[in-house]
C-alpha cells in the first residue's frame, strides 16, 4: 500500500557525499527495473556516475520514449523532465530530484511574450502563412505546445540545420526562439546575411524592429542565450591558438558568433564528444561547453594522449544542473523505494499533446 507521506528533505541535507552514495545504490537496488535514470552530459560526476542512459538533449528524446520503467528520474533540469514526461506513456512518472534545476535560457521566453510577438508580427505580415515557430529544446513545455499549434517544430543543438529546412520549406520565415546565438549559427551555415538576420527583443515594441526590417528578414532571432556559453570568447581561443598552433578548437553552437566562426568544428555536446573521441592520438583541443562535460572528457581520452582544455578562463558550469545533488538523489530514490512519489513532473494534458505533435515532427526529419 502506497504511504501517504513523503520523506521530507531536511535531513538529506545535513548527510555527506558518501553517504547519499551508499544510500542511493541501496535504494536503486530494491527498485530494481522500476526506475531509470537519466543524465545529461552536463550533470556533475557524482551524478553522472548513476545514469543508466545518459546524452545530448536529442538522445534524451529519444531515450525517454522508449524506456519503460514505471519511473523516469531526470538528472538534468526542467525543460528535460517535462519532455520526458511528454514523450512516454500515461502510467510512467517523470520526476526531477530538484524542482529548482531550471534553465536561465529557457526562461528568456515565455508563453506570455512568445503570443504577443506573433500578434505583432501579425500587423506586419501574414504570420500563419509566412513564418514557421521553430523553438530549441531548451524551453517550456507551453512553447512546444505553442509551436505544435501553429505549425511549428522544436529543434535541439544536434539537428537545428535538418530541422531549419523543414521549417523554410513550410513558410518563408522562421521565428527562432530562446537562444538567438544556436539559430544565428545555423542561419549562417544556410548561407543567409546577417541582414536577414535580425533580433527580436520582447522587451520592446514590435521587438525594436521597424516594419521593413521584419519583412526583409527571414529568421528572426529571439533575445536569448545561455548564461555558460555566453562566457566564452573569442580572445581565448586567439590565446589558444598562438600557444598550441597544431591545436584544435571545437565550441558549442550556443556560443557567440565570432566564437564559432573561429572555431575548426561547431556542434552538439553528443558531436563534442564524438569527435574528440574519434581524433588521432596526441590532439589537443580547446572546449567551448560545459565544465563537467570537458572535466569529464579530458579524463577519459588522456589514455590516447589527448588533451583537453576548458575554453574559458574563469570556471562556469550549468549552476541549475548542480542543483541535482547526491542529497536531493538520494531522497528522490529513498521514497520511491518506500512507494512515495516525489517532485513529479506533469505536464498539462492538452500542453502535452500539442507539445508531442512538435516533438514527434522534429524526431520524425532528425
Amino acid at each position: 500500500m502506497q504511504a501517504t507521506q513523503p520523506l521530507v528533505f531536511a535531513p538529506y541535507n545535513t548527510l555527506s557525499d558518501e553517504a547519499c552514495q551508499e544510500r542511493i545504490r541501496a535504494a536503486r537496488a530494491k527498485l530494481g527495473k522500476k526506475a531509470v535514470i537519466l543524465c545529461h552530459h552536463y550533470q556533475r560526476a557524482d551524478i553522472y556516475q548513476h545514469a543508466d542512459l545518459t546524452g545530448d538533449s536529442l538522445k534524451l528524446s529519444r531515450l525517454a520514449s522508449q524506456t519503460d520503467s514505471e519511473y523516469v528520474i531526470f538528472c538534468g533540469v526542467h525543460f528535460m523532465a517535462e519532455v520526458a514526461d511528454i514523450m512516454t506513456a500515461p502510467n510512467q512518472i517523470a520526476i526531477l530530484p530538484d524542482l529548482a534545476a531550471g534553465c536561465s535560457m529557457a526562461d528568456m521566453a515565455n508563453l506570455a511574450k512568445v503570443e504577443r510577438c506573433w500578434r505583432e508580427l501579425g500587423e506586419v505580415l501574414d504570420v500563419e502563412r509566412e513564418v514557421t515557430p521553430v523553438t530549441y529544446i531548451n524551453s517550456a513545455a507551453d512553447l512546444k505546445a505553442f509551436c505544435g499549434e501553429h505549425g511549428g517544430i522544436v529543434c535541439t543543438s544536434s539537428n537545428a540545420g535538418t530541422i531549419a529546412k523543414w521549417a523554410f520549406d513550410q513558410r518563408p520565415k522562421v521565428l527562432f526562439f530562446p537562444d538567438q546565438h544556436l539559430g544565428r549559427w545555423t542561419g549562417h551555415q544556410m548561407g543567409f546575411p546577417m541582414d536577414e538576420m535580425v533580433v527580436w527583443d520582447p522587451d520592446l515594441e514590435m521587438g525594436g524592429l521597424t516594419p521593413e526590417q521584419i519583412k526583409k528578414a527571414r529568421i528572426l532571432l529571439w533575445k536569448g542565450h545561455c548564461s555558460v556559453h555566453q562566457m566564452f570568447q573569442k580572445s581565448h581561443i586567439d590565446a589558444f591558438r598562438a600557444k598550441y598552433p597544431d591545436g584544435k578548437v571545437i565550441a558549442h553552437p550556443e556560443c557567440n558568433f565570432e566564437v564559432c566562426a573561429a572555431s575548426d568544428y561547431v556542434g552538439s555536446t553528443e558531436h563534442i564528444v564524438k569527435t574528440i573521441k574519434e581524433a588521432p592520438e596526441g590532439t589537443r583541443w580547446l572546449v567551448g561547453t560545459e565544465l563537467n562535460l570537458v572535466d569529464r572528457l579530458a579524463k577519459e581520452v588522456l589514455p590516447q594522449n589527448k588533451i583537453v582544455q576548458f575554453m574559458a578562463t574563469t570556471i562556469c558550469m550549468c549552476s541549475t544542473m548542480q542543483r541535482i545533488d547526491p542529497q536531493h538523489l538520494a531522497w528522490t530514490l529513498e521514497n520511491l523505494a518506500e512507494g512515495k512519489v516525489v517532485n513529479q513532473i506533469k505536464v498539462p494534458e492538452h500542453e502535452a499533446k500539442l507539445a508531442k505533435l512538435a516533438l514527434d515532427r522534429m524526431l520524425a526529419i532528425s
